[in-house]
């Protein structure tokens, strides 16, 4: 099966293409340009450098947050522009479970964390199965910086690894028994999106190309602001 796939959950992303489950390469986007301007050319040359047409895609699998809420917004649209253009086969994957898939074999259960300002972070833990794929222990929450430290006690923590983008202002604050995944290894990328998108459309998962939406896990500053509920200080 050939996979495109598309992570923009931060600044910059990165797209790639797989065949068969097997990377054939990942591109990185520029961080400093931006996202909306480059993600198009990029994925041009991507597929003619593998002399793809955009109609020989069978599967587009796209990060759907959390992470920006821009970047989400560009990679989403991106994805749901070229499904419906080609027919492809479009599936959402979580940026915290494909963070999850990248890390070493040796790690049976995970705790993942990732910035989302004001003094929060969205975090989620997962546990190896018997075929060595994580599953879901807690789903996605958004979660206050010292809720989340918290949990980080030898007791709650039970042998997990720490993974993700955790916030340069919680690293310094991890406790000394707190094992952390390697800095290469605690980012999304294409590459992991397209591998589990590519696992799950085996197993049945699909969207529609049509309800697939960015997947936020809060309210903007701007809705808060509608809303009447106070915003908080950036972290």
């Amino acid at each position: 099966m050939r996979t495109i796939a598309i992570e923009t959950t931060s600044l910059g992303g990165s797209l790639a293409a797989l065949e068969h489950a097997h990377l054939l390469e990942e591109v990185l986007l520029d961080p400093a340009a931006r996202t909306a301007r480059t993600l198009a050319p990029a994925l041009r040359d991507l597929l003619r450098r593998h002399g793809w047409r955009p109609q020989d895609i069978e599967l587009i699998a796209v990060a759907k947050g959390p992470g920006s809420f821009t970047g989400l917004r560009i990679g989403v649209t991106a994805a749901k522009t070229l499904a419906y253009a080609t027919g492809t086969a479009v599936l959402g994957v979580n940026s915290l479970e494909a963070i999850a898939a990248r890390a070493p074999a040796d790690c049976r259960r995970l705790e993942v964390a990732m910035e989302a300002l004001r003094k929060q972070v969205f975090a989620a833990s997962f546990e190896r199965d018997a075929a060595g794929h994580y599953v879901w222990r807690s789903s996605t929450q958004l979660v206050d910086d010292e809720l989340w430290l918290a949990r980080l006690s030898p007791r709650t923590l039970d042998g997990a690894a720490v993974s993700g983008p955790v916030p340069r202002r919680l690293l310094d604050r991890l406790p000394p028994h707190v094992v952390l995944v390697a800095d290469d290894l605690r980012t999304p990328t294409a590459a992991a999106v397209g591998a589990l998108g590519g696992r799950l459309f085996a197993a049945g998962h699909r969207d529609d190309v049509y309800q697939l939406v960015p997947e936020y896990f809060r309210a903007s500053a701007a809705e808060e602001k509608r809303a009447g509920t106070p915003a908080r200080d950036a972290g």
